[in-house]
């Protein structure tokens, strides 16, 4: 591969993948992430979030597919993609006994690019106890060890999985500050797994839904906020089938609506005559619960 081509490479190319277990199957996935972006993985448990993050990590070998970071192949005979990827996961493979500077001081004799003046700043940040071994610290704080690791190793491509675990509001607060100032430069990206959805609102340029190993949808943030609504209307009695409603409660001559294309449903309630029309706007959140709890299939190409 020229310098060319790996500098118009994106940050993350998933084709193909796929992985099979004997009670699940994962994929195909197809999957591009581009640079200078946070893209959240959004699923409930058993979805499929944390074998994509190992895939990508070079940690799982998948059956079929193939991943690419910034142009270089990730495999068990590749290496050289290492360089750009921070990963955290569960288990992130510190010194249980060491205390957490000693783990910080081995880590910046290994790796290339390690910066010890941003693991100290972060510890700061973060309010992580440096004198305290490892094996002491709460999940919060085991936590935010290895997201200092991670972004002290200067990586472009940050692999997160599930990374506010644990975390009380506050540091979750400093911890989604950090990862949105990452991806500032726009040679950086996130690919983070949650199922607290209350940090998509707050850190996610684009949601890719998972349901059982599959997108079932890719969306940006901004377009859901936009096209999703809550329509309260009155209309007599009669059988209304609307554009894009994903729910519908009624009582009497009285609705409401929760739609995934308000402009398309408002429209058609203008042709039939609806009164008293009143639309509310749904939180990133509520709109997630909808997708996941439908499943419906509306996905943006996932490439």
């Amino acid at each position: 591969m020229t310098q060319k081509e790996s500098n118009d490479a994106p940050a993350a190319r998933l084709q193909g993948l796929t992985k099979h277990f004997p009670t699940f199957e994962l994929g195909p996935l197809d999957l591009t992430l581009e640079r200078g972006t946070v893209v959240a993985l959004v699923g409930p448990n058993g979805a499929g979030k944390t074998t994509t993050l190992n895939c990508m990590a070079g940690l799982v070998v998948p059956d079929a597919g193939t991943v690419e970071i910034f142009g270089e192949t990730v495999g068990p005979n590749q290496t050289s993609y290492r360089r750009n990827l921070g990963y955290v996961g569960e288990g992130s493979g510190f010194f249980q006994r060491w205390t957490v500077d000693r783990n910080l001081d081995h880590l910046a004799r290994l790796l290339p690019g390690w910066s010890s003046a941003r693991a100290v700043q972060l510890t700061r940040r973060f309010g992580l106890p440096r004198d305290k071994a490892v094996r002491d610290l709460s999940t919060g704080n085991r936590a935010k060890l290895a997201l200092v690791a991670a972004l002290a190793r200067g990586s472009r491509l940050l692999l997160l999985d599930e990374p506010t675990a644990g975390l009380d509001p506050v540091v979750r607060a400093e911890v989604l500050d950090v990862l949105w100032e990452v991806t500032e430069d726009g040679e950086h990206a996130v690919l983070y797994s949650t199922h607290v959805l209350s940090d998509i609102s707050r850190l996610a340029d684009e949601l890719v839904f998972l349901r059982d190993g599959r997108v079932i949808q890719r969306s940006g943030r901004e377009e859901l906020a936009e096209s999703w609504r809550r329509v309260s209307f009155r209309l007599p009695d009669q059988t209304v089938d609307l554009i894009g409603v994903v729910e519908h409660r009624r009582l009497q001559n009285d609705h409401q609506v929760i739609t995934r294309s308000a402009t398309a449903t408002l429209e058609l309630l203008s042709d039939l005559g609806a009164e008293g029309v009143e639309t509310a706007r749904m939180t990133i959140e509520e709109i997630a619960v909808q997708i996941l709890k439908e499943g419906h299939d509306v996905a943006s190409p996932a490439s």
